[in-house]
């Protein structure tokens, strides 16, 4: 796992080494910067394979650079594909030159963005990666399918800033950093950022599953020359699903994401809150290991008290299955020390997600990798507003009715303009909750998933140099989950996740874990250290409504939202983004009231 950063179009290598510190949290074990006259590529690197070797960036036969973020986990069968080539790693990343290498030989030139695709199908895993092709001057830029590695990028100057965190491009002193309040808007109604934006104007994400080519004129300025889909996601349900033919094969597609999850050269553990998807994770690990000829890795809890229900459950299952269980108490002033750098790290306006820096911490003290549950919910649709689309359709559409900001009307009049921001016109409340499906779909490709879910895994791992991975979100895993029965993701009657129940029943994991509901993350692991801090910090989040009239309507029933939006103004968006914060949660919420 890496940090990854570029300019193209007048490229300044001292620019791309500041970026490289604004990324030093991601891969504190080498970094460095390349450069020609058309392009600048930095990395930092997190070592997980082959760990003297694969220093990055890599170098192609015929010119090509390669940055890359993430892991490719069939990249041996990859490898073994192609004898001739002239390997110079045992790493994963070079996979990707091999591949590129094969896919122009047989067009004896420049590749299309949907040629670019076919190669890049090839790749099982997650990514965000850059190449040069120093010949053609093209550089790719690509995601892997469900955005589980972050890429995002700005124009300034005619140079084309890419890397995977905003904050890098603070690097660049031209850069100016704005809040996007249209972004905001619809972060404010849905709650999570939709689509390619970010919170900052004119810095959009590269959409997940998508590669694009982009070149320089005659003048030396980027400019983006194609783009092409690599995957995208289909909810495709089958007619029906009978759990006593269908939940071993369900299971054992688990199973077998679990395992390739284990591919590493350094310690591998697992994130366990005790509720049923990390406990699944636990309940396979055994086997998993085995499989991929690995150590059974060790697992991790935290919570605010040893009466906590999620603490009691993780006990309970890593004790089952025999797992060493590292467990530490959150203390009283945890969230209040750490709320700051959570701002920073997270790039949003979360607040109620506070255990994951303490836990990642404490992670990273012992692996260097990490195994996680995120991704269960939105393919077997566990949160609780699949229950009732309307109720749910009704309160996006009251949020953007109580602001009065001009860009809730736009997004009342369905006419958002469709480009690498907005991915569809229409993000009115009913616009994509007429069915569990549709809604499923929406949620998947819109930013439910990739823009909040995995930020934070990602976000926050990476702040203390932990790379954590998503079995649920395997090849394997999300096809079988893809074509399931919405009765059998969503029972009238019966609890949310049927189908999945129904495959870890075929575990030994107990009863309780397997019937357990779902339970909100955040709230559930840290309830009254939470509340705590938001009645603390009440009077400052009713201050920074006041400062945001146009959209007081909708926050005013959100403060843990106007307390992150508070912030990240003083972080992201003013002097101190150039750095983690040294000021206090107090110190700075006041240095943008005054």
């Amino acid at each position: 796992m890496c940090g990854i950063g570029g300019m193209l179009g007048h490229p300044d290598p001292s620019i791309v080494h500041r970026m490289n510190s604004l990324l030093s949290h991601r891969g504190p074990d080498g970094n460095d910067v390349w450069s020609d006259s058309h392009i600048s590529l930095g990395h930092t690197r997190l070592a997980i394979l082959d760990i003297e070797g694969s220093a990055q960036p890599l170098f192609g036969p015929h010119n090509e650079v390669l940055i890359v973020n993430g892991e490719i986990y069939n990249f041996r069968q990859l490898r073994n594909a192609k004898p001739m080539y002239p390997w110079t790693t045992k790493g994963d990343s070079e996979v990707l030159l091999s591949l590129f290498h094969s896919a122009k030989a047989k067009v004896n030139g420049q590749l299309s963005a949907r040629q670019h695709s076919e190669w890049i199908k090839h790749l099982n895993g997650m990514y965000a990666f850059a190449l040069w092709d120093s010949d053609e001057r093209q550089l790719i830029l690509a995601r892997d399918p469900l955005g589980i590695k972050p890429l995002v990028r700005t124009l300034v100057d005619g140079s084309l800033l890419f890397a995977s965190e905003f904050k890098a491009f603070r690097g660049h002193e031209s850069f100016i950093p704005v809040l996007d309040e249209s972004a905001l808007v619809a972060r404010i109604a849905w709650e999570y950022p939709l689509d390619g934006t970010t919170l900052l104007e004119d810095v959009t994400q590269i959409r997940p599953g998508t590669v694009e080519v982009w070149s320089v004129d005659e003048n030396g300025q980027a400019f983006l020359k194609d783009s092409s889909n690599i995957e995208r996601q289909t909810v495709s349900p089958t007619a029906s699903w009978n759990p006593d033919a269908n939940a071993a094969s369900l299971l054992e597609s688990f199973v077998e994401g679990v395992s390739e999850r284990l591919m590493s050269d350094v310690p591998v553990g697992i994130v366990l809150s005790g509720g049923l998807d990390s406990s699944l994770v636990a309940a396979v690990a055994h086997e998993a290991a085995e499989r991929a000829q690995q150590p059974v890795p060790a697992c991790w809890t935290v919570a605010e008290s040893e009466e906590n229900p999620d603490w009691i459950a993780a006990e309970q299952v890593a004790s089952t299955f025999d797992l060493e269980h590292h467990q530490h108490i959150l203390e009283q002033d945890a969230f209040e020390k750490t709320l700051p750098e959570l701002s920073w790290h997270g790039e949003d306006l979360d607040v109620t997600v506070l255990f994951f820096q303490p836990l990642f911490q404490k992670m990273s003290e012992h692996v260097k990798v990490g195994l996680c549950g995120q991704g269960a919910d939105e393919l077997h649709a566990g949160y609780p507003r699949y229950r009732n689309l309307s109720q749910h359709a009704e309160l996006v559409n009251a949020r953007l009715a109580a602001m009065s900001h001009p860009f809730a009307r736009e997004m009342e009049k369905k006419n958002l303009p469709v480009g690498d921001k907005w991915y569809h016109p229409n993000h009115t409340g009913h616009s994509h909750t007429d069915s569990l499906q549709n809604f499923l779909q929406f949620e998947l490709e819109h930013g439910q998933l990739s823009n909040f879910q995995l930020r934070l895994v990602d976000r926050h791992s990476m702040a203390h140099s932990l790379e954590v991975r998503v079995p649920f979100l395997s090849q394997t895993h999300r096809q079988e989950s893809h074509r399931l029965p919405m009765d059998w993701r969503l029972p009238l009657d019966g609890e949310e996740k049927a189908a999945l129940r129904a495959a870890a029943a075929k575990t030994s994991l107990p009863r309780n874990i397997v019937s357990r509901p779902k339970l909100p993350a955040g709230r559930a692991t840290s309830p009254q250290l939470i509340e705590t801090l938001l009645d603390e910090f009440l009077p400052s989040s009713d201050a920074i409504i006041q400062r945001y009239p146009l959209l007081a309507g909708a926050l005013k029933n959100q403060p843990e939202i106007a307390l992150g939006l508070g912030l990240f103004e003083a972080i992201h968006i003013h002097g101190e983004g150039i750095d983690k914060p040294s000021k206090s949660t107090a110190d700075l919420l006041s240095s943008v009231m005054q």
